[in-house]
């Protein structure tokens, strides 16, 4: 789950950097490589300034005055600012000090077991299937079923959390016309609307009947005096629905993708299942399912020389960072056991995301149980994977099971 959701760059403008074949989708880091070798910050309309090097995303990173997350609250339907994404400090810093502790390491641990059942359970559906649509049948519904776990929801409600996410990620999808035509629009907006319906319906019921669950803990939690609201509460809860579900999908999809074509590092995977933290984090960084986030100036900079100007769009490849030469020499090469791994796959700075604990946890125990149960599988031949842009997930993904002796 990421705290930063992206914005898509135009890929219909001329010259863009994101117009991606199917090829590239599957495998950007060449694309990302002769961005920073051509002009590692250069602008693309109507995205704004497009920033590629590790070293100045670290430095937008760590200057939040001046490169400002308070985006436009009607980016994605929603009627106020996603907490705490599109909150800058110092209201920020209170939103973090509540929450934080709710996504602790420790707290996320304790979900170990049953998020191991869910896993375990969608693979029961599939086991003894020749092939699967691996999006459908286990990367889109696995995290979703977390959340409602989570949420202390039944798990019957999972077609509308995946209708909800996808009327505000890709509405376009849903409708079948392009974006920006109206009925795109108001379908997102609409949905907006049902979300926040829901959560405002099922947070009154927590009120008056608290179960053990993260909705229960939001409204009982208190740091040094300071409480989140309602609105707080349904505006977070708008954030995690549409960022903490499709990111690891996107994840795993990407993940999975990579395993599927290089069977070699999949065997070492099988053969060392305690190798599952290292790889999560290096994969991670190879894939960056979430290729970028958008920041803006909130007043006239500079970085590397290039100006800014107050109000323009920046949009931050932190993909291209963790495949930075030249802040990690041999970062072409996948190494499943790196030590030291300083991806940006999480973001950075105050906003680095708040539930990247949960994410490493689901994607942990998704790559150990799989492949303890589904060592080898493969993409069929002839399938052209497509993958698309600003979050890296695959709408089909085929995939032949095929167990080994």
């Amino acid at each position: 789950m990421t705290e930063d959701v992206t914005e898509d760059v135009d890929s219909e403008a001329p010259g863009s950097p994101m117009v991606l074949d199917s090829e590239s989708s599957r495998h950007p880091q060449p694309m990302y490589k002769l961005m920073r070798d051509l002009d590692p910050i250069f602008r693309v309309q109507p995205a704004g300034v497009i920033v590629t090097k590790h070293v100045d995303i670290e430095q937008i990173f760590k200057q939040p005055d001046v490169f400002s997350s308070a985006m436009s609250a009607a980016d994605l339907g929603n009627i106020r600012p996603l907490i705490p994404l599109q909150i800058d400090l110092p209201e920020h810093r209170m939103y973090r000090k509540i929450l934080q502790p709710l996504f602790s390491p420790q707290r996320m641990n304790a979900l170990h077991d049953p998020v191991t059942a869910l896993v375990n359970e969608l693979i029961d559906r599939f086991i003894d299937d020749d092939e699967i649509d691996f999006s459908a049948q286990f990367s889109v519904p696995f995290p979703s079923q977390v959340f409602l776990t989570m949420l202390g929801l039944p798990m019957e409600e999972l077609p509308r959390f995946l209708a909800m996410k996808d009327g505000i990620i890709r509405p376009q999808d849903v409708v079948g016309k392009p974006t920006g035509d109206p009925a795109v629009t108001a379908h997102q907006r609409a949905t907006a609307t049902s979300i926040y319906d829901y959560f405002n319906e099922i947070l009154d019921e927590r009120r008056r009947q608290p179960k053990d669950d993260l909705l229960s803990q939001f409204l009982a939690a208190e740091v040094e005096g300071d409480r989140l609201s309602h609105d707080a509460i349904v505006d977070i809860c708008f954030l995690f629905l549409i960022a903490g579900l499709d990111t690891v999908s996107a994840s795993l999809d990407c993940f999975f993708r990579y395993l599927a074509e290089e069977p070699d590092q999949r065997r070492r995977l099988v053969a060392r299942p305690e190798m599952v933290p290292r790889a999560v984090e290096e994969l991670l960084r190879w894939e960056t399912p979430v290729i970028a986030v958008p920041r803006i100036a909130a007043q006239d900079t500079e970085l590397s020389g290039c100006p800014i100007s107050k109000g323009e769009h920046v949009m931050v490849l932190i993909a291209s960072a963790n495949t930075d030469e030249t802040e990690l020499p041999d970062s072409d090469q996948v190494q499943l056991d790196r030590e030291v791994n300083r991806h940006l796959a999480f973001g950075g700075g105050i906003h680095r995301c708040l539930g990247s604990h949960l994410a490493r946890l689901e994607l942990r125990v998704a790559l150990r149980e799989w492949h303890a149960r589904i060592p080898d599988y493969a993409i069929p031949p002839g399938t052209d994977l497509l993958f698309t842009t600003g979050v890296r997930s695959t709408t089909s993904f085929p995939m032949q099971l095929r167990q080994s002796a």
